[in-house]
């Protein structure tokens, strides 16, 4: 803390002891006012402009010092200039020497504070950023509620103090007037419970509720705004509508139709959307034919014989359809049509936020719904890029119609999806080269989890081009290329084939959002319970964002179909605390949580425990002995803030701190959990203790070395 911080708060400390020390309190009584109310009436007469002045002052000072007796101060303002005069001086001394008091406690404390406490204070800030000035109405409203506590706990928010200025003094205003109107038969009242009734502090109490009713009527008069225009139906067909079948459209028609409601899932291409056809499950598949390759091709630094694999590219993507085909009954229309879900192979298009119009094969039908829920999904992103188009180029969608191998394969973009496919093609025998323009990998994760995948890409013979950035793609007869350029020197990259994977983007177009006008920012905006600006509206999935992963999806899918089928009864503000997310290279990245460069960019205080995988004896015999796991902590605590593992089975083994997080499970307990021996989870509970070791607690371990020692004697 500062010396201004300290001097400050001196000031408030030395102020109290004298107020207590000298017993100043006695000045704030009752008794006291109601024994010198006629000499102070007297004295005012003559002096009006001076002892206004005073008081003023006086009751400024109190207030900012959180002082006793406000309320003795505010009867005698009312007893000394009336009703109108006194209701005017403690109005605005009561809320100027408030103000004070926030300013002062922010000043002081809200540094300290938020960095003690910055992750739980996040969404506190961020509803008072919304509707603070709703909640401190609510409070002033309500004298059940100490100003002082209001006045101090307020300056550790984030609400502006011009909005707790004039909220303030609308909200004391009609308390303040009782009080004065009290204060002027000051000599009549035998206490303060002659004002503080029973009936007086149950008015307060609805009148404090009066914030509330308005937030709703406010929210009525949004909402019948947003639907101006457009009819509500009488009766609906459905409950809820589902456009897009991928994983959030799947998961949200399957609890509709759980919980007994009626559903319609429409699907214009395949069940499963991206993850099952052209995402996760053909990518898994394919580096999966990559490892056995790079096994064959190893395989002699465990004493077997090694030679370059043989493969049969054609083969290998039949057993990529292969295995899209074992797994679509899982996703099938069959199957969700026995679980009592509507599905239609059809095109969507929302006309109205009840009505939505089905196109198929047999023609055109509009239906009318409760609800509806926009799992749409997300493509690849395809840059702008010079001769592009012209060249032709492969996405993560359309690779998979490949059957002839790639000579030389060039990856623009080294994200997860860039680097899975980049190692897969390379062990299946393409000369890849990836093109990143960033510094490095895996941009999001820290810079050595990327370091340990970049070395291990470099000895696959992967070409890396970081720091390049693709400026055209360009050809010459049958050779063709791509153009980079690096700290402004060009060169071009030669390719069969160039596989653009630069991100997503989310699917906006194409079913009626711009019809009726839902708001979008690169993906569909929505509130914390997953509505777009119209309220029966919702969107989950890479759609609605902020995370791309198929778990997400599904993780959203709840929060959206619970709200959409029980709101206003009962809704939930959608969880992402504790997100996980992996990249299935070899070695696998696996996050959960904060990263370094996530924690420091939040201004989040961490401590970094790690362990090399390399002294893992599991990971040793199984000639996987590379990698590491890296787990953040709070500082002289075992409480995760993120956990991050680079190397074999890192996917599966993020799962134990994934649970440790949800659930508030510390590195502690990890340790104290018996891991079967030799598993690649001991890494887990190894990095637990050396998080222990690098705790000890130092001073009492010699104080046991002393006992010790005394015992030995």
């Amino acid at each position: 803390m500062d010396v201004r911080k300290l001097a400050l708060a001196g000031v408030f400390v030395a102020a109290l002891a004298i107020f207590f020390a000298f017993d100043l309190g006695q000045y704030l009584t009752l008794s006291w006012f109601q024994e010198q109310q006629q000499q102070l009436q007297n004295f005012q007469q003559e002096n009006w402009l001076a002892v206004f002045a005073v008081y003023f002052v006086i009751y400024v000072v109190a207030t900012a010092l959180s002082l006793p007796g406000a309320v003795v101060l505010t009867l005698g303002a009312g007893a000394l200039f009336g009703l109108g005069w006194g209701l005017l001086l403690a109005s605005f001394a009561s809320t100027i020497g408030a103000t004070l008091a926030f300013l002062s406690a922010r000043f002081i404390l809200r540094d300290w504070v938020h960095s003690k406490f910055s992750k739980r204070l996040k969404a506190i800030n961020k509803g008072m950023e919304r509707d603070g000035a709703f909640y401190l109405l609510s409070l002033r409203l309500v004298p059940l509620f100490p100003f002082f506590v209001i006045n101090l706990a307020m300056g550790l928010t984030s609400i502006k103090a011009w909005t707790f200025y004039w909220v303030s003094q609308v909200g004391m205003l009609l308390g303040t007037a009782v009080y004065i109107n009290a204060g002027t038969q000051l000599s009549q009242l035998d206490s303060l419970g002659g004002i503080f009734s029973f009936e007086l502090v149950l008015s307060f109490a609805l009148l404090g509720i009066f914030p509330l009713i308005a937030k709703f009527i406010v929210g009525y008069l949004r909402r019948r705004k947003v639907y101006q225009g457009y009819e509500q139906p009488k009766q609906f067909d459905y409950n809820l509508v589902v456009i897009g079948a991928g994983s959030a459209g799947l998961v949200s028609a399957y609890i509709a139709a759980a919980v007994k409601a009626k559903v319609l899932l429409v699907e214009k291409h395949k069940m499963g959307g991206d993850c099952l056809n052209t995402g996760c499950v053909p990518s898994k598949a394919l580096l999966h034919a990559g490892k056995v390759a790079q096994q064959q091709r190893t395989a002699h630094h465990i004493g077997i014989t090694s030679n370059e694999p043989q493969v049969d590219f054609a083969k290998v993507m039949q057993r990529v359809q292969n295995v899209i085909q074992s797994i679509e009954p899982h996703d099938s229309v069959e199957r969700y049509t026995k679980l009592g879900v509507e599905v239609a192979t059809a095109s969507a298009e929302i006309i109205s936020p009840w009505r939505v119009k089905v196109t198929d094969a047999n023609g055109e039908r509009e239906v009318a719904t409760k609800n509806i829920i926009v799992a749409a999904g997300a493509g690849p992103f395809v840059p702008d890029l010079p001769g592009l188009s012209e060249s032709g180029y492969l996405t993560a969608e359309n690779l998979w119609q490949l059957r002839e191998l790639p000579k030389q394969l060039v990856v623009m973009g080294g994200g997860p999806i860039g680097c899975e496919l980049a190692q897969a093609f390379s062990r299946l025998g393409s000369k890849v080269t990836i093109v990143e323009q960033t510094e490095r990998l895996l941009i999001k994760e820290d810079g050595d989890v990327a370091s340990l995948v970049q070395q291990r890409f470099e000895a696959e013979d992967i070409n890396l081009l970081t720091n390049h950035k693709a400026v055209a793609v360009g050809s010459e007869g049958s050779r063709k290329y791509l153009e980079v350029e690096s700290n402004g020197q060009r060169k071009q990259v030669e390719f069969d084939q160039l596989l653009v994977a630069v991100g997503r983007k989310a699917n906006l177009t194409g079913y009626g959002l711009e019809n009726i006008g839902v708001k979008t920012d690169r993906t569909i905006v929505t509130n914390e319970l997953l509505q777009t600006n119209f309220p029966n509206i919702y969107a989950a999935g890479d759609v609605a964002g902020p995370y791309q992963f198929t778990h997400t999806a599904s993780h959203q899918a709840w929060y959206a179909a619970v709200n959409a089928l029980f709101s206003p009864f009962k809704t939930f503000k959608a969880d992402y605390r504790v997100i996980p997310w992996a990249t299935f290279t070899d070695p696998e990245v696996a996050t959960v949580g904060l990263t370094e460069a996530a924690a420091k960019e939040q201004d989040i205080e961490y401590e970094v425990t790690r362990y090399d995988i390399g002294e893992l004896d599991r990971a040793l015999t199984e000639d996987q002995a590379f990698g590491m796991v890296k787990v953040l902590t709070a500082p002289g605590k075992d409480k995760i803030l993120g956990a991050t593992i680079v190397g074999a089975q890192a996917g599966e083994l993020i799962a134990e701190f994934v649970l440790a997080m949800k659930h508030n499970i510390g590195l502690n307990k990890i340790l104290g959990t018996i891991h079967i021996y030799p598993t690649m989870a001991e890494a887990n509970k190894y990095l637990a203790g050396n998080w222990k070791r690098a705790n000890a607690p130092e001073k009492l371990l010699q104080w046991v070395e002393r006992f010790h020692s005394w015992r030995r004697n």
